[in-house]
């Protein structure tokens, strides 16, 4: 994890259920178009990006039923515009451009009462979705797009 040195390691999960549909979480607090994203965090030191990827799942929308169906190999890279990346530097934060990402596809093999948006302390997401693949890009804030575009295009091949 020493490529990109400037940008925060991180995965993304795209939860996909039996019939092909993705799982989109609505960000807590968040007006506007483009609040809903894939649970993602960040990888903690020494942590295996398939465990980092099942705690910030579990964490974030309390799914622990998936199964591990596909994954993108190496990184998939953003950049923090400026005003989030002065925000973070006034909250204290270590100062990031970006995030890597390695992100993760997971059938989802449980029963929809597993899901609980509050099964962590600091709450994510405040409602969820079933929703098309395709719609991703449209969904997400425009500095991620690109991101989420490389996302959409290794994991179509899992829509049923």
């Amino acid at each position: 994890m020493t490529d990109h040195p400037r940008h925060r390691p991180n995965v993304g999960v795209v939860l996909f259920n039996a019939d092909g549909k993705v799982w989109y979480g609505h960000r807590a607090g968040q007006a506007g178009d483009h609040a809903w994203q894939f649970p993602q965090g960040g990888v903690d030191k020494g942590e295996d990006v398939e465990t980092a990827a099942r705690r910030e799942l579990e964490e974030e929308t309390g799914v622990t039923s998936a199964e591990l169906i596909g994954r993108t190999e190496g990184w998939i890279l953003y950049d923090f515009p400026e005003p989030l990346k002065a925000r973070h530097l006034r909250d204290g934060r270590k100062p990031w451009d970006g995030q890597k990402q390695v992100w993760f596809a997971f059938r989802f093999t449980g029963d929809e009462a597993e899901i609980d948006l509050n099964k962590h302390a600091e709450i994510e997401f405040d409602t969820w979705r079933w929703g098309d693949l395709t719609e991703a890009c449209d969904l997400i804030v425009p500095f991620k797009r690109g991101a989420y575009e490389q996302v959409v295009a290794a994991f179509s091949r899992f829509v049923d």
